[in-house]
């Protein structure tokens, strides 16, 4: 087949873009220590000969999702998700304006962090999460988030992503690696979107669970969601829970907070070559500033045992070229 000169011409342009991509495939990143290190690691476990090299399927990473992949301020995406069901629900429910800890929620700015316990947030869960099937939570999270925008930037919650780590989940793909999440946030509630979000399929999703049974609905086998805990994917419960579901040690973890610590202690002092990361928000003016004091994605003893782990911390300020994907 020939080509004519106008086509030879224009593959011949292409060569110093896709040159250009070749060479730098974290462009949201600045050529700062975190963007070298990550390069570093994912060159000596890829590279074949190398004493660091890992086969394909042992290249397991692992990602927090609140705070790592996405904005958790002012308060937890799935939190708000909470509040607003019971908000919709209130009306099956007329004792939850007089009972705790739901009266909190009718009494709270929606963009604020409402002050609850950690039994009252599992209440707060169970009652707006339980009761249906996952087939009917999955179609609720979903019109949810088709609709629901970010207090601060007006930006649906799905496009409250960085985009410097969804070219690290794309980075990490193209050289071999299965990436997962291993969050505190449900797994009910994450899996319905995080293909299409991030690339991660639902069976790649680690989270926290409610009980399941299995029964049948007019004559239909169903799966029903229980008012009960199964498994809190949270602190210890990152190493137990990523054990469960993959049943591979992970040689890359990502976090941000103190509730990814173990997963990030388990991960890095690993055999061979472990690397651990942390997102530290420091970026008032483009996002959010918080670490040690904050309510939500408390980063504190992860961030003063960084140095003698090893881990990377990153600055979303000094680090980051850009926080969101761009507007379309």
């Amino acid at each position: 087949m020939k080509t004519s000169h106008r086509s030879l011409a224009f593959l011949i342009s292409l060569v110093p873009l896709l040159s250009l991509r070749a060479a730098d495939p974290l462009p949201s990143w600045n050529d700062t220590k975190p963007k070298q290190a990550i390069v570093s690691f994912v060159a000596k476990v890829t590279k074949p000969g190398s004493p660091d090299f890992v086969p394909v399927p042992e290249r397991i990473a692992v990602f927090d999702n609140d705070g790592t992949l996405w904005c958790e301020q002012p308060l937890y995406v799935q939190l708000q998700f909470a509040m607003d069901r019971v908000k919709a629900l209130a009306p099956e429910h007329p004792e939850w304006k007089r009972e705790q800890p739901f009266k909190k929620l009718f009494a709270a700015p929606g963009d604020e962090m409402v002050p609850v316990t950690e039994q009252e947030l599992m209440q707060i869960v169970m009652a707006s999460h339980a009761g249906m099937t996952t087939t009917e939570f999955d179609q609720i999270v979903r019109d949810w988030l088709a609709t629901a925008r970010h207090p601060k930037t007006g930006r649906l919650y799905t496009e409250m992503v960085y985009q410097p780590m969804l070219e690290l989940l794309a980075y990490l793909r193209t050289h071999g690696f299965q990436t997962h999440i291993a969050s505190g946030g449900g797994i009910e509630f994450m899996r319905p979107w995080t293909e299409r979000v991030y690339g991660i399929p639902p069976e790649q999703v680690i989270g926290s669970s409610g009980k399941l049974k299995y029964g049948l609905r007019e004559g239909k086998p169903v799966l029903l969601k229980l008012p009960e805990i199964n498994f809190v994917d949270d602190k210890a419960g990152k190493p137990v829970g990523i054990q469960l579901h993959i049943g591979r040690r992970p040689i890359a973890a990502f976090g941000n907070s103190d509730g990814d610590f173990e997963m990030l202690e388990w991960t890095a002092s690993a055999p061979g070559s472990g690397f651990g990361l942390i997102v530290h928000h420091d970026d008032a003016t483009r996002e959010y500033a918080y670490d040690r004091d904050s309510q939500i994605g408390r980063l504190d003893r992860a961030l003063a045992a960084a140095p003698e782990h090893g881990w990377v911390v990153v600055s979303m300020k000094e680090d980051w070229k850009t926080i969101f994907p761009a507007d379309d």
